[in-house]
């Protein structure tokens, strides 16, 4: 990781925005600034054009983060949580006075196992994301219209390579642990593989160590689902009149692979018994909630960007440079801690347990531990105390030994 200078600094300027809704206020460009300790929500703004996995060139680049805690004077307490397909960059609420819960409330504040009195925690949304950074959403500065569908297709390389790049103007030279679950999870295989030690450590939970074709089958029907809806338009919809139909669609069926057998039975085992004469008109437990979590997704989240990040997880894979998988994992230097769900069956256990086998071929720190929960794939969202409970106890004897 590139150490900040002032150089690059004057590459790029800040925009703040504070979480509450505060005005913007536009920083110099040859100015160079710090975060504030507890700075809520920021946005940096990139000059720079960035090289693509796929050659082609992208940018500026604008990627919004959120930061939780204070950077230690020895910046040795940096970790970076990636977040999953459909997340964002609040992580976790603030501690102010309406902070909105994040999508991984429990885990990450203070006294939690990622603990922001300990740890100076960032988030931030990934490249092609819909939620403050660069992607298809975002106007093309050479057209003056959205990227829309002829947004670039990017990789979890590529959103690593801008993840760096926001670490290093906060000052963060080296990251304690990179944290994610899922696509999160991918994210953070990614970084373990960088060379140059700019990792101590990473977890990887609910992710695999490479992409399979049941996984990539999955994201092919709900990629179908967005296309085929008439309000499509090849991706040159309306903003806000985009395919929600088709969206609705693709997140219900990606609800069921976060799921399990026995939650479904679970949640829904008094609904699936009764019987409805006209099931147009009487729909069942499950199909409301299938519904509900489609509708959901369509009104916050847009299409093309569904579809990009969908392709960034089917081409996810870490070897490079003519290196075969075995040879990328062997330049592995941090210790690596890798959580399977025992009901997944999106990327099921034995694809975390094969990944630490692999990692303990090539003579990598690496160990394994397995959530029990019947709440499949999600449960790296929703069983919190036992996912915690797990990251905690690395996380502290690992800040242990790096105060020593």
């Amino acid at each position: 990781m590139r150490a900040p200078n002032t150089r690059s600094t004057e590459r790029l300027h800040w925009v703040y925005q504070p979480f509450e809704g505060a005005r913007l206020v536009r920083a110099h460009a040859t100015k160079k600034v710090r975060p504030k300790p507890e700075y809520l929500t920021q946005e940096l703004f990139g000059q720079t054009r960035l090289k693509l996995e796929s050659g082609n060139d992208l940018g500026p680049i604008r990627v919004a983060y959120e930061t939780y805690g204070k950077l230690s004077s020895a910046r040795d307490n940096a970790i970076l949580v990636c977040h999953a397909l459909t997340g964002d960059s609040h992580v976790s609420s603030h501690r102010v006075s309406g902070s909105k819960p994040g999508w991984w409330e429990g885990m990450v504040g203070r006294g939690c196992a990622i603990d922001t009195d300990r740890f100076f925690v960032v988030c931030t949304n990934v490249l092609g994301g819909c939620g403050g950074t660069t992607g298809p959403g975002s106007l093309n500065p050479k057209t003056g219209r959205r990227y829309g569908p002829t947004f670039p297709a990017v990789t979890v390389r590529d959103m690593v390579k801008v993840q760096r790049e926001a670490l290093s103007h906060l000052g963060v030279d080296r990251v304690l642990c990179v944290i994610g679950g899922s696509m999160g999870g991918m994210q953070a295989l990614e970084w373990a593989t960088l060379p140059g030690g700019d990792v101590l450590s990473a977890i990887v939970i609910a992710a695999p160590g490479r992409m399979r074709a049941q996984a990539i089958a999955y994201n092919e029907v709900q990629r179908q689902a967005i296309y085929r809806d008439p309000a499509w338009k090849g991706g040159w919809y309306r903003h806000g009149r985009g395919p929600s139909a088709g969206l609705s669609l693709a997140r219900m069926l990606g609800m069921i692979t976060y799921q399990s057998e026995q939650s479904m039975d679970s949640r829904f085992k008094q609904a699936t018994s009764v019987f409805c004469a006209d099931s147009t008109d009487c729909a069942t437990e499950v199909r409301r909630y299938l519904h509900y979590q489609g509708e959901k997704l369509a009104e916050r989240f847009d299409a093309n960007t569904y579809l990009c990040l969908l392709k960034a997880i089917d081409l996810f894979d870490i070897t490079r440079e003519g290196l075969s998988y075995a040879q990328v994992l062997a330049r592995i230097r941090c210790r690596m801690l890798v959580v399977g769900i025992s009901s997944d069956i999106l990327y099921p256990p034995h694809q975390q347990r094969e990944l630490v086998a692999d990692l303990a071929a090539a003579g990598c720190d690496a160990s394994y531990a397995e959530v029990q929960s019947i709440l499949g794939h999600d449960a790296f969202l929703t069983e919190t105390a036992k996912v915690g409970s797990i990251v905690r106890g690395f996380l502290d004897k690992l800040w242990s030994e790096v105060q020593q």
